[in-house]
């Protein structure tokens, strides 16, 4: 049986409203893509962040998020993660340097309702297989919005995202996966990046009104991932090879899909 139950069907009002508050996100990338450069501290993109979603009016959906296995609440409005670092990287003294790659993660609420998104940006000039790298995990993300429409289910959308990476010779993080999004950050249902036949059981239709965050997380080795500080939040590849982020906010609508976090 696909699990509907629990998913949360948004009208075309709280659509809109996602979408502003997907607005903001994106002009945040955008602003942070701007001042990306080598020898920036990555707690300057948090600073940057954070300016631009108060004058927005916006509250940061990340500061102050919990996580059973993290000492603190996670302390920052946004996750910058670095080169190795997959996901929920800490902003701090570390510098980038020329080559680098860093993926920020953003989510706002705004008037009540939640837009996120994520974007992995070249310091400077970074090799071939970095922006390899790169390429394939944006490429992921836009097979899911040109895939995803009404009458659907969310594993044939995976199975193509997954096939994309795989047969580049990376992998596909399963560990952290995508989410439901809508007043809160983390609604119903799951959103993996890949086809398990165990989680069949979890699968869902693609009805209107579902809202989504698809976040493939690519590593250019294994997919296997550790936590690697001492707070329990910054999560790196096991292997220690590169990792890609990118993330879209998605609606499901009767004709078929929009992004509400292009920034439109």
């Amino acid at each position: 049986m696909l699990r509907m139950d629990r998913i949360v069907i948004k009208s075309r009002r709280e659509m809109d409203l996602m979408r502003a508050a997907g607005r903001v996100v994106v002009s945040v990338l955008d602003a942070l893509g701007e001042i990306i450069q080598p020898g920036l501290p990555t707690a300057e993109l948090d600073r940057r962040a954070d300016e631009l979603i108060r004058a927005a009016g916006g509250v940061a959906l990340f500061r102050g998020v919990r996580n059973p296995q993290a000492k603190v609440p996670f302390p920052a409005c946004v996750c910058v993660s670095v080169n190795e670092e997959v996901v929920h990287g800490i902003p701090g003294k570390r510098v980038l340097a020329e080559g680098d790659i860093v993926s920020v993660d953003c989510g706002v609420r705004l008037k009540g309702y939640c837009g996120d998104a994520a974007r992995t940006y070249a310091v400077g000039r970074i090799d071939r297989e970095s922006q390899r790298l790169l390429d394939v995990t944006r490429a992921a993300l836009d097979i899911a919005v040109e895939q995803t429409r009404p009458g659907r289910v969310w594993s044939e959308v995976a199975r193509l995202m997954q096939r994309c990476v795989e047969e580049a010779g990376f992998g596909v993080v399963r560990e952290f996966v995508g989410h439901g999004i809508g007043q809160q950050m983390h609604e119903e249902p799951k959103v993996p990046n890949y086809y398990d036949r165990s989680q069949r059981g979890a699968d869902f239709d693609l009805r209107p009104g579902t809202t989504i965050a698809v976040e493939p997380m690519v590593t250019a080795g294994k997919p296997d991932v550790v936590l690697a500080d001492a707070v329990g939040w910054t999560v790196v590849s096991r292997d220690g090879s590169r990792a890609a982020h990118f993330e879209h906010t998605l609606a499901v609508t009767e004709h078929g899909v929009e992004v509400l976090t292009d920034g439109n």
